[in-house]
């Protein structure tokens, strides 16, 4: 008969846990703003990425779209993005952040800075880098089907 493993060492569990650690500080920082943590990853991923399509917001800043639907038209009404139909399929929402959300990411930049550093401190640059690669590759692991891409 199968045992689970102890939950010390369960990967789902192990992952939930030190996401909460590295979010409590993050929650913290964006609270001032009232922001939450699904609005700041929908910010970070425009800035950095530019004007994209609602589909392509939700997978990089993994939410599930019917979430960003809602939540995009609260930060638009709230000036942090801009909404427009897209010029080839008027179905389609484009996204793209404005200069109040621009301002919201420089009002944390210090902060966001210093808790990243303070990680990087305490956990190391090397293994910090370390994980990072491996978190990457484990993405890239299919276990939706036997055998696939990258799997065991």
């Amino acid at each position: 008969m199968p045992v689970l493993r102890r939950t010390s060492r369960s990967l789902p569990i192990a992952l939930l846990r030190a996401r909460e650690t590295v979010m409590a500080p993050i929650r913290e920082m964006l609270a001032q703003s009232d922001i939450n943590e699904q609005k700041w990853r929908v910010l970070r991923v425009l800035e950095e990425e530019g004007p994209q399509e609602m589909s392509e917001v939700a997978k990089a800043a993994c939410l599930m779209l019917p979430s960003l639907t809602r939540m995009s038209r609260a930060m638009a009404r709230d000036g942090l993005i801009s909404r427009t139909a897209d010029r080839g399929d008027g179905r389609k929402a484009i996204l793209a952040i404005t200069g109040g959300g621009r301002q919201l990411i420089l009002d944390h930049l210090a902060a966001s800075t210093a808790i990243f550093e303070r990680l990087e401190r305490r956990y190391g640059h090397d293994r910090l880098e370390q994980l990072l690669d491996l978190l990457e590759a484990l993405k890239e692991v299919d276990l939706q089907r036997p055998g696939g891409a990258g799997g065991a």
